[in-house]
């Protein structure tokens, strides 16, 4: 009988290779979360980058659950000259939407500090071990995804929008990376030696530091202070139950967890277990407009506390609006691993989209998080120094009575609705986790409500009805 050792859930099949492949050697979770991020980093480059960051939900079977966040921080000094920061746009066959990039746009970069702070607390395995799928994907190539062709389509312009960009990314023909092909991305399998032999220092203080603050130094603001400066943060995850479930996701100043544990609490007025077929979509779609409503009221205020939007006042102001309606009836890839240890871990990755510099002899993009107009509400440049950014990034850990879930998703302001939704799905509805994640969804997004498709007409109806009146 061949022993299972452990489980991963991703958005490409090399990274669960990497993790895979560690498993094999006797590798933790924690382990095999490391060798998938780094392979991430490989072969999705559009959605994680060693120029990027992201956050870790680390459940150890022993410990006390944390976040590292090792999200992109602002840098310390804001020069008065002009930026490297410029709009493109992303063609998605249905819609278009302006994407900010340059120099000008890219925050300090904590993928890096990331992973050696939970390589240093958490694995088992020698670094050379987890980092080896990766570096060999990288240098013998890996075959391009229909999806990861789909994306680099989609952000075609920041791909061929600088030299650097398009010597890495564009073949002879002109073509970026298309479908079965093998993609090869050598500088990035020797930056990732030159982290296996020399550490975090190699990134962050020596030859990758200098190339970085090169790049930037005409219209970025990145300099080598800002990444000697660099720190992984680790907080207490946000916990709180939902009917008879425990949850722990990302807590503040990340928006995300909050977001979702809001949208649950209020859901929580209504028993939408009674809402069967479908019919529950009406307060689905009212606990995420009010979530909106929430997260713009409170982002709006210049003295709120992230942390008071759970508060019961607060709360309950919300609640009675929903319980009035139904008492009576982009860059982001997240992985998840689990072992037979009993070790859980939700990881959640983004680059935004890549702000079109690639840092010089070292094969990686940098962010663009200081254009992402999903985490600059206030408008762009208006960005305060030396800050941790928000984001709405939310790996999950979700328990229900002995079973325990690791969730996550990527799509920027869609990460809260698709975890939203599986969580329902799974505690009122008692659906599988298979069934819970391929249900169809809905989304509220500034006034427009998107319905996937698989919902019978009658329901679609009805909702309808509900959102009209």
């Amino acid at each position: 009988m061949k022993t299972i050792r452990g489980g991963i859930a991703c958005g490409h099949p090399k990274v669960a290779e990497a993790a895979e492949e560690v498993f094999q050697k006797g590798g933790n979770a924690f382990d095999a979360i490391v060798a998938a991020q780094l392979s991430a980093c490989v072969v999705e480059p559009v959605l994680a980058s060693l120029g990027g960051g992201g956050y870790l939900l680390a459940c150890p079977a022993s410990q006390q659950p944390q976040v590292y966040d090792f999200f992109v921080q602002t840098p310390i000094n804001k020069h008065r000259g002009k930026a490297d920061f410029y709009p493109v746009d992303a063609d998605f066959g249905d819609v278009t939407q302006e994407f900010h990039i340059g120099s000008g746009s890219a925050a300090t970069p904590g993928m890096v500090k990331g992973i050696f702070a939970i390589y240093e607390d958490l694995c088992s395995l020698p670094l050379a071990e987890l980092a080896s799928p990766a570096i060999r994907q990288a240098r013998h190539g890996a075959l391009v995804t229909p999806m990861q062709a789909y994306v680099f389509d989609v952000v075609s312009p920041i791909y061929r929008a600088t030299e650097s960009a398009q010597k890495a990314f564009v073949s002879p023909a002109g073509d970026l990376p298309r479908e079965e092909e093998l993609f090869k991305r050598p500088e990035l399998a020797d930056t990732l030696e030159g982290l296996v032999q020399d550490g975090e220092r190699f990134f962050y203080e020596g030859a990758t530091a200098r190339s970085i603050a090169k790049v930037c130094s005409n219209g970025g603001y990145l300099n080598r202070d800002d990444l000697k400066a660099y720190e992984v943060i680790i907080r207490d995850p946000l916990a709180f139950d939902y009917r008879s479930a425990g949850l722990l996701t990302n807590p503040p100043p990340t928006f995300g967890g909050l977001l979702i544990a809001f949208a649950l609490q209020l859901m929580e007025a209504v028993q939408v277990a009674d809402f069967a077929g479908g019919s529950h979509l009406g307060i689905l779609t009212k606990a995420m407009m009010l979530t909106q409503k929430a997260r713009l009221d409170a982002m709006g205020d210049d003295r709120f506390d992230a942390g008071n939007l759970l508060d019961t006042k607060y709360l309950t102001r919300y609640q009675l609006e929903i319980q009035d309606e139904f008492a009576c009836t982009r860059g982001t890839t997240h992985i998840s691993t689990a072992d037979s240890k009993g070790n859980i871990a939700a990881m959640t990755l983004s680059n935004g989209e890549g702000c079109g510099v690639m840092v010089e002899g070292s094969g990686f993009m940098l962010n663009n998080m200081l254009g992402e107009e999903d985490i600059n509400p206030g408008g762009f440049g208006r960005w305060l120094p030396n800050r941790r950014m928000a984001s709405m990034m939310a790996p999950t850990v979700l328990s229900v009575g002995d079973k325990r879930f690791s969730l996550g998703s990527g799509g920027s302001n869609r990460i809260r609705s698709a975890i939203l939704q599986v969580v329902s799905n799974i505690v009122d509805f008692d659906m599988d986790m298979v069934r819970a994640v391929a249900s169809p969804r809905i989304h509220v997004e500034g006034g427009e409500l998107n319905i996937e498709k698989g919902f019978a007409a009658s329901v679609l109806a009805e909702l309808e009805k509900e959102v009209d009146s």
